[in-house]
């Protein structure tokens, strides 16, 4: 008892250091589910949004799942941790499932603005905003027809679910935040008119060609092979297996090609026992929580491999190309829009990803590494933060493109 009561007068104590805010300033309070120390994609944007935010002059604070509650103030703002149980098979994803603690919570912080990364559990903080006249955004991470047809719903009552859920979701929340038009045609297709498009971004200081490293060449491929890296979460909406199923193609057809996978999640056995039994060269190096070192392969790379059919931004794969990586990503996915020609497009088959490997490796290496660098400078954080902060009508102070036409239907209300 002594503890939730220290709890509660952290959160209490939380809300009330924000009294001293300029009037300009707003409380953005943001919610996911989905997060954890293995994290990719979601982690890195809510980490450099909240940075963004926070330069901006306003207040950021993010309740996430954990193992125990607590608060603690970090560079990306205040961050709360509320206890969440463990998903089975999701390889230590934790979800908010204790709804009143949530709601007590936010009611403590009385935020000005509410932004959600989660469209299930969490769909139900959109009434509750609603109710007390606070602006409410959810971010669509994903689309809801992909991640159905990915766990093997056939495709016309994974469309009508998918649109039944878009539905109830725009209905909830004053705007859907799209970051891609890939992922933004979901909404259309329902007439949603609170969508607005709002890029992510990749930090392009600390991702760069120079990160390149010999000793990393030399640790996973010998002289004359290719080195192809697979930068995921191993899991099925992933499709890791697309990248094994390359890399046996590739050397099938006599190119010399290994493979590094730096991720972890549910199916890393499955993966493992797959290349032994094919006796494929891949190294499995597990999650790199180290920056650097992550960047040292993705610069060392000759090619990185996006198979995942219903990413709707793919940050690994800006990464990479920040790196001077090009990328061969599904033709299925949104990251043809992101990618360009700074890489390859492929249907989801080891074939058809073998291919653009082999185009992709027959050009210049000097010139696909400058096209991937300059298509990934399109994509800074600082545009970025500024088109999230337009859809919660927060002040930035920078412009940004990619604003798409619920920017011109009005005010949040």
């Amino acid at each position: 008892m002594r503890a939730a009561l220290y709890r509660e007068a952290a959160y209490r104590a939380a809300a009330a250091r924000g009294g001293e805010r300029p009037v300009e300033s707003l409380r953005i309070v943001r919610l996911a589910n989905f997060v954890a120390p293995s994290s990719g994609g979601l982690r890195t944007a809510l980490r450099e949004l909240g940075r963004g935010y926070r330069a901006a002059g306003h207040e950021p604070v993010l309740i996430v799942p954990g193992e125990r509650a607590g608060v603690r103030d970090t560079d990306q703002g205040r961050v709360v941790t509320l206890p969440g149980p463990l998903l089975p098979g999701s390889g230590g994803y934790r979800v908010l499932t204790d709804r009143r603690r949530v709601a007590r919570v936010l009611e403590h912080l009385a935020p000005d603005r509410i932004e959600v990364s989660d469209r299930t559990t969490l769909r139900w903080t959109g009434a509750w905003a609603r109710h007390r006249r606070i602006p409410a955004v959810m971010v669509s991470h994903e689309t809801a027809h992909g991640v159905l047809r990915t766990w093997g719903m056939p495709e016309q009552a994974a469309l009508r679910a998918a649109d039944a859920l878009n539905s109830r979701t725009a209905h909830a929340y004053a705007r859907v935040v799209c970051t891609t038009e890939w992922a933004e045609r979901e909404f259309v297709r329902i007439g949603a008119r609170n969508v607005v498009r709002a890029p992510l971004g990749v930090d392009l200081v600390g991702s760069h060609p120079g990160l390149r490293d010999p000793r990393v060449r030399a640790r996973h491929a010998r002289e004359g092979e290719a080195l192809l890296v697979l930068c995921s979460r191993l899991s099925v909406e992933k499709r890791p297996g697309t990248a094994l199923d390359a890399l046996e193609a590739l050397r099938g057809r006599g190119v010399p090609a290994v493979l590094v996978v730096a991720g972890d999640g549910p199916l890393r056995a499955r993966l493992e026992q797959r290349a032994r039994e094919r006796r494929l060269p891949v190294t499995f190096l597990g999650h790199l929580a180290d920056r650097a070192a992550l960047g040292a392969l993705q610069a060392t790379a000759d090619v990185c491999l996006a198979p995942g059919p219903c990413e709707t931004f793919g940050l690994a794969a800006l990464e990479a190309l920040a790196c001077g990586t090009p990328v061969v990503a599904s033709a299925s996915s949104a990251l043809p829009e992101i990618v360009g020609g700074a890489g390859a497009m492929a249907t989801d088959s080891g074939d058809a990803f073998a291919t653009a490997v082999q185009r992709l490796l027959a050009r210049p290496e000097r010139s696909r590494g400058q096209a991937a660098r300059a298509r990934a400078e399109c994509f800074g954080w600082e545009g970025a933060i500024a088109a999230f902060l337009r859809a919660h009508e927060a002040g930035s102070g920078a412009g940004a493109p990619g604003e798409g036409p619920a920017h011109r239907e009005g005010r949040l209300s």
